[in-house]
């Protein structure tokens, strides 16, 4: 009876101020929505650092060569990534950035089960394979406030091995003037400028994907981190009215002041002309279908009024809340027309 929601409603049912307008040009608006998008993220590291890159294993598989490696992204904080260079291919190869969602750790992206918890193959999740299957390297990042990057403060004593730590790492992000969002870019910017010291690597051409979560940093990040030429968001994308508004949700999905001037779907002027892949399961009950549609509507006419209404595909399957490897691959076959192999 004394809920708040419905004024939180009503302000979500309201136009975003800066929401696209596609009777107005097209580049003052996509400048505008990327430098409003970089404000609500936050403050981002007053310096780079070194890389200082650590291999901390060398492991031959068949078809790759798997290293694992840590490195520096900013000042007293280290990565952790997997990055899986193909064998037996001739010249640079193109790369697979792979983010996970709310799961156990990078190790899902190879397939891996390390907790009791932990099925990739039910979801597809295993995004670090399914690159490196297609010939290309794949780049599996360790995201903060997950499996080896989880916080260490108190708080979590009886929690399922293996689960995400997102809450305090969120919040005291926020009462910094950051966003665990906007520090998620910033290590995936930082693992680009890893991935490009080595000279197998097609520094053209880089893809970012992931599920849920991961999906969540794919979309942020192809707005903040213009190297990324293929994003891939899966079980993401959707309106924040009936998504992170209408239920509850992680704390690290959340941009503060983000909906008062944007929604997900105008954010993609941002991204574009970049090639853009958006992936959803239609019976998903967190990101609704209802909420993906009319998201890919806005995106549709956004591309089509940056000049390139073939860069950009929604690929849905039927299924819930998970990746999808099929219409994932299939969008990006359209997007990039077979020219990356």
């Amino acid at each position: 009876m004394y809920s708040p929601d419905n004024a939180h409603d009503r302000m979500l049912q309201k136009r975003p101020s800066m929401a696209y307008d596609p009777s107005k040009p097209f580049a003052p608006q996509q400048e505008a929505i990327k430098a409003k998008i970089l404000e609500c993220l936050g403050d981002m590291p007053d310096s780079i650092v070194p890389l200082d890159p650590v291999v901390e294993s060398v492991t031959e598989h068949e078809t790759f060569t798997e290293n694992r490696i840590s490195f520096s992204v900013e000042e007293d904080v280290r990565a952790v990534c997997l990055l899986n260079i193909p064998k037996n291919r001739k010249g640079k190869v193109p790369l697979v950035i792979v983010v996970q969602g709310h799961g156990t750790g990078m190790h899902v992206s190879m397939g891996r089960k390390l907790y009791e918890k932990d099925h990739p193959e039910e979801g597809e999740r295993d995004n670090g394979l399914q690159a490196i299957e297609r010939g290309y390297a794949s780049l599996c990042l360790e995201q903060r406030g997950f499996g080896e990057r989880r916080t260490e403060k108190n708080g979590y004593a009886n929690e399922v091995p293996g689960s995400p730590r997102c809450h305090t790492t969120a919040m005291v992000a926020l009462i910094l003037g950051r966003t665990l969002l906007g520090e998620r870019c910033w290590d995936i910017s930082r693992a680009i400028d890893l991935a490009l010291t080595y000279p197998e690597i097609d520094g053209e051409k880089i893809i970012c994907t992931g599920n849920s979560g991961g999906g969540t940093a794919t979309y942020y990040a192809a707005v903040y981190e213009p190297r990324i030429k293929v994003a891939m968001p899966s079980s993401a994308v959707c309106t924040f009215r009936d998504s992170i508004a209408a239920m509850k949700h992680c704390e690290c999905n959340y941009v503060p002041n983000i909906a008062r001037f944007l929604d997900m779907g105008d954010m993609a002027a941002a991204i574009a002309p970049r090639k853009l892949v958006v992936i959803n399961g239609k019976d998903d009950p967190i990101f609704p279908k209802k909420g993906v549609d009319e998201t890919c509507e806005i995106i549709k006419q956004i591309y089509k009024d940056a000049g390139v209404p073939e860069n950009f595909v929604h690929k849905e399957d039927n299924g819930a809340h998970r990746y999808y490897k099929i219409p994932a691959w299939e969008g990006f076959e359209q997007v990039t027309k077979g020219e990356w192999d």
